[in-house]
């Protein structure tokens, strides 16, 4: 006798919040709420723009970044993100002094809901012996976590790619200008990075700008962490480097390296 199966797949989502308090869905509250009009100079005159208050707008996903600083989820949490089952390579062959590109893949996709445009690619290079860490759907990050990256004797890094409407209001293509100055943006998601006020804590601040792209870059101590942030199509871009004391001590420069690489194509 043929039986007929009367259900061929499930799909569902499980969450974890930190602590392991229970978390019951809430219903997702208003952009509107807690805005602030800023007014920023630009070739063409002034621009207004909305800011979304930070305990509204930021909670959700860069409270997130505190747990991941930490270290890498379980190995036995190694469900991933994709288009394709498991991990899509995005590794270069060594170059000449044995540093690899990573691009990330066109195929990749991310967990930022319908309706959302293709994540457009970024670059960065690592030297030997860094290797690609699984993104679980039950890691802190949740789907703002688009990759891990490690080496257990060198440092680890994360790169975060979160909508910009969560962090400002602003229509079209989106820059990083328009989120706010170097020492604001900081302000707003560096607490969340080290769990703690980023106030003399921010060892250096610059800025960057590569192929008309703009760049924010920061050094944070401690935790010893290294942040290059930017913004492109409707996205911003939270690329993070960091390592233990010992690690940062021995590897400093390996380490900067890697932050000073990193590019949206």
């Amino acid at each position: 006798m043929e039986i007929t199966p009367l259900c061929t797949s499930c799909c569902f989502r499980v969450g974890r919040r930190p602590y392991g308090h229970y978390h019951r869905p809430q219903p997702r509250r208003s952009n509107a709420v807690a805005e602030k009009k800023v007014q920023l100079s630009s070739g063409d005159g002034i621009r207004s723009i909305r800011f979304i208050g930070r305990r509204c707008a930021l909670a959700s996903t860069l409270s997130l970044i505190s747990g991941t600083v930490v270290g890498f989820p379980g190995d036995g949490l190694g469900v991933t993100q994709g288009l394709v089952a498991g991990r899509i390579p995005g590794l270069s062959e060594p170059d000449q002094n044995g540093w690899r590109t990573y691009r990330r893949p066109d195929d990749k996709s991310g967990g930022h809901g319908v309706g959302w445009s293709p994540i457009i690619p970024y670059i960065f290079k690592v030297p030997q012996g860094w290797e690609e860490v699984p993104v679980s759907i039950a890691d802190l990050g949740g789907t703002e976590i688009d990759l891990r990256f490690g080496n257990p004797k060198e440092g680890r890094l994360f790169v975060i790619v979160a909508p910009v409407r969560r962090f400002a209001d602003i229509e079209g293509e989106a820059e990083i200008e328009l989120i706010g100055p170097p020492d604001k943006v900081i302000s707003a998601f560096g607490p969340e990075v080290i769990g703690e006020n980023v106030e003399g804590k921010v060892i250096s601040m610059e800025v960057a700008e590569h192929s008309g792209r703009t760049y924010y870059q920061f050094e944070l101590e401690p935790p010893h962490v290294l942040i290059t942030a930017t913004a492109a199509g409707n996205r911003l871009y939270l690329f993070n480097v960091t390592g233990s004391g010992l690690q940062w001590k021995r590897h400093y420069k390996n380490l900067k390296q890697i932050a000073d690489s990193f590019r949206v194509v």
